[in-house]
């Protein structure tokens, strides 16, 4: 019997493709040497079906498909410079959500000053929009470059987003996260000298944890340090879903998740969150608000999988 991909998954079909390939980096983005200093580049695919949800609007639409790509940049602590758009839509799709979906680009470009330099466009039965973001960065920060006895830290709430998803009202904080994700840019470029590490949460805490842990290393991430609300606590109660699992499983924050010694935390300007530590444990671990030790499992969202 052939294997399909959905067998593998995205991250193991992106493994395949890193380890055939000598050029690309295991990273957020690819890191070409240029000049005197490094271009960053990343491109990222939204499928309407896929990444869209139900009451997002086609402003937004073009808003996230900019700030999936800067998020990227943003965690190489680069500097936008450049960015391109490709999309395709159905023949029948109204002339005005054509100019809403552009409209949200250039507000999102004017928003991360990244100036839109080219693109294409092209037919199909749904709408997908491609980007592709550019950015210098002198020393880029990489996903893995952590040491024992760094701390675990995050950008800003995790797992907003996650619950937007599941609700129907309009206007509060966990829909509006879902509904207009921001990249930390700035925080990005402000954390280059003095984080260990860096990437951005895309498909929930747990998948980017372990998609930066590498041998003989582990992390312990604390329940009582992850900012978790009576109200958030209480909403997933109420829809019948696990607040933790969300928290940990989901993702679309596009907070930075970074590592960073304990002196250098007291140099941060930034808002962030302290959420554990590394370890040399080798494995991923919660301890939870009870004080009972669990592993964290591995996974998050991914494409191709079969449900």
């Amino acid at each position: 019997m052939s294997i399909k991909v959905s067998d593998l998954g995205e991250k193991e079909l992106i493994r395949y493709i890193i380890a055939n390939s000598k050029d690309i980096t295991p990273d957020d983005t690819a890191v070409t040497q240029f000049d005197s200093t490094n271009l960053i580049s990343t491109c990222d695919m939204l499928i309407q079906s896929r990444h869209f949800p139900a009451n997002m609007s086609f402003f937004n639409m073009g808003f996230k498909a900019v700030t999936v790509n800067v998020s990227d940049l943003a965690a190489m602590g680069a500097k936008p410079i450049g960015f391109l758009l490709a999309i395709a839509m159905p023949k029948d799709l109204e002339v005005d959500s054509f100019k809403e979906i552009v409209k949200g680009v250039l507000e999102a470009c004017y928003f991360y000053s990244i100036p839109l330099i080219g693109g294409d466009t092209n037919e199909a039965s749904e709408i997908i929009i491609s980007g592709t973001a550019l950015g210098v960065c002198d020393n880029p920060l990489m996903k893995d470059t952590y040491n024992k006895g760094d701390l675990i830290a995050v950008t800003g709430n995790i797992g907003l987003a996650a619950l937007g998803f599941e609700l129907d009202t309009l206007d509060n904080v966990y829909v509006n996260k879902s509904l207009k994700p921001i990249a930390r840019i700035r925080e990005g470029q402000m954390l280059k000298d003095l984080a260990s590490s860096a990437t951005d949460i895309t498909d929930g805490l747990a998948s980017e944890l372990y998609e930066i842990k590498k041998d003989n290393f582990g992390f312990m991430i604390y329940e009582e340090l992850l900012g978790i609300s009576d109200e958030y606590k209480e909403i997933s109660d109420r829809l019948g879903l696990d607040y933790l699992d969300l928290m940990l499983h989901v993702g679309e924050d596009f907070e930075l998740l970074f590592t960073i010694s304990r002196d250098n935390l007291e140099k941060l300007s930034i808002d962030y969150m302290v959420i554990g530590e590394v370890t040399d444990s080798d494995v991923v671990e919660l301890t939870l608000e009870n004080g009972f030790v669990e592993r964290i499992k591995n996974k998050g969202y991914e494409h191709y999988v079969s449900e």
